[in-house]
């Protein structure tokens, strides 16, 4: 048995502010996928990945139980399907910020929701949101409060825009340029980033009224120009304010960028060689980079592994 394969995503702007209505953009990203899967010799990885799907399924349950409403799904055939040994095979890096839990919540979802939404349908914004609401309902059982746009963008495969919480629609963006020297790329932090005490850290700071101003007076601000930008491809202008959104980012959300990168992140602000950017909820994991030039970026941190995500 071997599932359809479901991609990793990548949320370019909107971490932390699509909790406060900041617009968002989240793309899928090809280089990863996972799909369900029953081996005869499962690896020591597959057979905790069964034991987390185990645990996964009562979940499932009770949700149902408790909503059923919502959802429903075929709790006997995945059951039998899990006491077989199904695992999750995925080569989506856990705790980067690239949607792990993202891409198995949409394979479940696909494999065993009664009366599902189809992608093949005419996705109205009821039927996104409530996907929405199904999925951010499923991946919270993976780490704690979830916005359910990381299994969507994975189930969809479509770069989804978000203009507030409960208007979101897929998004036509530029296509890459060949060749170009501008790029979009992931930084290898080299450490696993914890979603829940991020997330628990933001919640804090959210109750002082200074950062909550400073919130919606710059960073929901320049996400949101950002996104316009992208969108309507005006490289110019995206620069400028991804600059302004990764300054403020360094000056507000420090807990959240491991400690070993603030001179960089800082480096690259003053060179303007690159700018830096949470990916995800941060603490570890990747970090998201924009240029202008990649090769001053990959000479500028030359002792990283960058991945490309998108050329401009």
């Amino acid at each position: 048995m071997k599932g359809p394969l479901f991609y990793s995503k990548i949320l370019l702007f909107g971490e932390y502010g699509i909790i406060k209505d900041s617009k968002g953009l989240s793309i899928p990203y090809n280089f990863y996928n996972g799909a369900l899967k029953v081996d005869e010799n499962p690896s020591e990885e597959a057979i905790r990945s069964n034991q987390s799907l185990q645990r996964f399924a009562l979940y499932l349950k009770e949700l149902q139980e408790n909503n059923p409403q919502l959802v429903k799904f075929d709790l006997d055939t995945l059951n039998a399907d899990i006491e077989r040994g199904m695992y999750f095979d995925s080569s989506i890096p856990q705790g980067y910020g690239v949607g792990s839990s993202g891409a198995l919540v949409a394979a479940i979802y696909d494999e065993y929701a009664k009366e599902k939404i189809t992608v093949l349908e005419n996705l109205t914004r009821e039927k996104l949101l409530k996907l929405k609401k199904i999925f951010g309902e499923m991946e919270s059982f993976f780490h704690g409060k979830s916005s359910g746009l990381d299994p969507l963008n994975s189930y969809l495969s479509l770069p989804i825009l978000i203009n507030s919480q409960d208007n979101i629609e897929p998004a036509g963006i530029p296509s890459q340029t060949e060749n170009g020297k501008g790029a979009v790329f992931l930084l290898d932090s080299g450490s696993i980033g914890e979603t829940a005490p991020m997330v628990n850290i933001f919640m804090e700071n959210m109750k002082q009224e200074p950062f909550r101003k400073m919130l919606k007076e710059q960073f929901v601000k320049h996400t949101d120009a950002c996104v316009d930008d992208f969108l309507q491809g005006d490289v110019k202008s995206l620069f400028g304010n991804i600059k302004k959104l990764s300054h403020v980012v360094l000056d507000n959300f420090k807990p959240m960028i491991p400690a070993q990168f603030h001179k960089l992140w800082q480096r690259g602000i003053d060179t303007n060689d690159y700018y830096l950017k949470l990916c995800g909820s941060g603490g570890g994991g990747y970090i998201l980079g924009f240029t202008e030039d990649i090769d001053k970026a990959r000479h500028a941190l030359k002792d990283y592994r960058l991945e490309i995500v998108y050329n401009f």
